[in-house]
């Protein structure tokens, strides 16, 4: 024998015994001694730190990385050699039988150990271990595969004819079905054709998934501040056995795994046989820049201050300053209230508008300050689909979509009225529960009964309705009530499934001036700073801003749960007729919650006071008056921005206009949902 094999054998078995690795193999041999069955394969996960294995000897450290196939064998004669004499599994015949899967618990952070997905060549060739990382755009339905299984000479006086374990085929990393399984194996010592011993078949489970650089994100987005170009190739994964199903669409994961080639027919797939996985959640800025703590400390005096001049200078380099200022502060509220937690606040934006290529590109670009900001193309679906697996399994593949690839992100989804009923109906059924199922008929993917897969949508949408248009397509009602709008073109129910509804201050046939210049400006000079403002607070500035603003951990106070909840009964005990009950949804507590929770977040502050509360109820108010028209309550057509912000003098005179606004609001939950105590300030 070799004695550098002999000398990393005894390393293993010191490895192993230091680590707890041994106890935790012969934990695992008393489990298939104890079931009395015989397997053609037994199969041990060893898991292996690369850092203590090349502190104990780096010669077998360099084996395990570079050459995992032949290190794995290492560790199976030693295996062997410890059932042996240890007597663990009596069953156990042969050292073939002895299937081990070494599973790394990190790699060198070095850049060859890396393989990215993005960059050309693709290395495939080397069977070696490396990292990656993407986000998942597809995943199969779990299906079965051979293990190993064990064969028997068809030559009866061939003495591997007899029912000893001598003929095993094991699974090896990227390897098809038929390299473990076929009929045309022949005899190593008589050259007789092989046959399977059908009752030692071992089979597990296997998975496929399509996985991609998360660098498509910036292609999906519909505007993009990166020029940059880049190659996007989507690669297959195979999780086997204890890895089966441990991936969720549209998640972004690192894995460890061993690239390989595998042939269907002609064509020749790079896939990787999948080691190890991990959930990849990226660290947030920990910061905001200078420019915006100093702004913050400038309008300390006054909680609504800070978030009116956010949204008076947002995306000027898409819109003048001072424009569109409620659908703007109604953007940056929806973007850091985005996270990928279950049971998560969603805030939803439909926006009616006469000026959609004004609204497209303010959108567009807010899009970009997320990382998951996806503008949804038309011929695309925006929920998941299923589609047969193009390995040639045949079995179902469920493909990810726009509202999963935007997962704790935005999904915008553009004009809402050029969808048809179906995907409307769609829409309206994920708003409300934030899951969608998707249908695998058995008949179809060669399954025995139909399968419902549940697919979690965890974002939030945006979306607009052209108001023009809209009238054209339909003979408008007559019957409004005052500050009620036309949104009959849109069914009733989707229209309460958004959070809020926004009508935006500037129709086109009255454009304002400033967005007129703004628009020749860019038309001109695409590349200019047309304000001073813009290069104080950059896009990059943004980008930070909502990053960290949308991390922070928020907590109601006491006051302001008990406005929300006063105006919340109030509101659904005016808006009520003796026929169809209160107009105003029960979604509608969630949604005032959402918005005074990302008021105190875009505050940069961590308890929402009774003002973020006052803002949330008049973004609600006014939603619920272009719904059903005014109310008791009676606010402005535009309460959270009614004159424009020029200066401190401006500025005082809305905080005195929102103080104006609170009272009444007390005032309001006094008359209509007297059971509710709020404390009331005099002064």
């Amino acid at each position: 024998m070799d004695p550098e094999i002999q000398k990393m054998r005894e390393v293993v078995l010191v490895y192993l015994d230091r680590s707890g690795g041994l106890q935790k193999f012969v934990h695992d041999c008393k489990k298939y001694n104890d079931s009395k069955q015989s397997y053609a394969v037994y199969r041990f996960i060893i898991s292996i730190n690369p850092s203590d294995i090349a502190e104990l000897d780096a010669t077998l450290g360099n084996y395990i990385l570079h050459n995992p196939l032949q290190a794995a064998q290492i560790f199976q004669s030693v295996c062997f050699v410890a059932i042996k004499t240890l007597s663990l599994i009596e069953q156990l015949q042969t050292e073939a039988q002895i299937s081990i899967l070494l599973k790394p618990t990190h790699l060198p952070p070095l850049p060859s150990y890396v393989l990215s997905l993005s960059a050309y060549p693709f290395n495939y060739t080397s069977q070696r271990f490396y990292m990656s990382e993407g986000i998942v755009i597809a995943l199969g339905t779990v299906t079965k595969y051979t293990q190993g299984a064990r064969f028997l000479c068809t030559e009866e006086t061939c003495p591997f004819s007899e029912g000893r374990f001598r003929c095993i085929r094991v699974h090896c990393p990227g390897a098809t079905e038929s390299a473990t399984v076929r009929t045309d194996f022949v005899c190593s010592l008589c050259s007789s054709p092989l046959q399977e011993d059908m009752k030692f078949r071992v089979l597990g489970d296997k998975q496929i998934v399509e996985m991609t650089d998360a660098k498509i994100l910036n292609a999906l987005k519909g505007y993009s501040i990166d020029k940059s170009y880049f190659r996007i190739q989507a690669f297959t994964l195979f999780l086997r056995d204890e890895l089966a199903n441990k991936m969720t669409i549209g998640n972004h994961y690192r894995i460890i795994g061993i690239p390989a080639c595998v042939q269907n027919g002609l064509q020749v797939t790079a896939c990787i046989e999948v080691n190890s996985i991990q959930l990849y959640k990226p660290n947030g800025p920990s910061f905001v820049s200078d420019n915006f703590k100093y702004l913050l400390s400038l309008t300390s005096s006054s909680c609504w201050r800070f978030t009116a001049v956010l949204a008076n200078i947002f995306a000027s380099q898409v819109v003048p300053p001072g424009t569109y200022n409620t659908l703007k502060l109604a953007i940056l509220l929806s973007l850091v209230q985005t996270c990928e937690k279950e049971n998560a606040d969603y805030l939803d934006l439909l926006i009616m508008t006469s000026d959609t290529l004004v609204i497209d590109r303010l959108l567009n670009y807010s899009l970009c300050l997320l990382p998951r900001g996806i503008r949804h193309p038309p011929s695309s679906d925006i929920f998941p689909s299923v589609s047969k697996d193009k390995h040639g399994t045949g079995s179902a593949s469920i493909q990810a979509c726009s509202a999963v690839l935007a997962k704790g992100g935005i999904c915008y989804i553009g004009d809402l009225s050029s969808y048809k009923k179906d995907k409307l109906e769609l829409l309206q059924s994920v708003l409300e529960s934030r899951t969608t199922t998707v249908f695998i008929p058995g008949k179809k993917y060669g399954e025995e009964a139909d399968q419902q897969v549940t697919v979690s949508v965890q974002t939030n949408f945006w979306s607009f309705v052209d108001v023009d248009s809209s009238s054209k397509k339909h003979i408008q009602k007559e019957n409004f009530l005052i500050g009620q709008m036309d949104v009959s073109l849109i069914p009733v129910n989707l229209v309460d499934g958004f959070g809020l509804l926004i009508y935006n201050e500037f129709p086109s046939c009255r454009l304002s001036s400033p967005v007129v210049h703004h628009t020749l400006k860019k038309a001109i000079n695409p590349e200019a700073m047309v304000y001073k403002v813009s290069q104080q607070f950059r896009t990059q500035d943004y980008e930070e801003f909502i990053l960290f603003a949308r991390n922070l951990h928020v907590e109601l106070s006491s006051e302001a749960e008990s406005l929300i909840q006063g105006y919340y009964l109030a509101s659904r005990r005016v808006r009520r007729d003796s026929i169809h009950g209160s107009t105003v949804s029960a979604s509608a507590l969630k949604i005032l919650i959402s918005l005074a929770k990302a008021h105190a977040k875009l505050s940069l502050r961590q308890r929402v006071l009774e003002e973020d509360a006052v803002i949330a109820v008049l973004l609600l108010e006014s939603s619920l008056t272009l719904k059903h028209g005014t109310s008791a309550l009676c606010v402005a057509p535009n309460p959270v921005f009614p004159f424009d912000l020029s200066d401190e003098n401006s500025l005082q005179q809305r905080d005195i206009y929102l103080m104006q606004c609170h009272h009444q609001l007390l005032k309001f939950i006094a008359a209509y949902s007297p059971g509710i105590h709020i404390n009331t300030n005099e002064e």
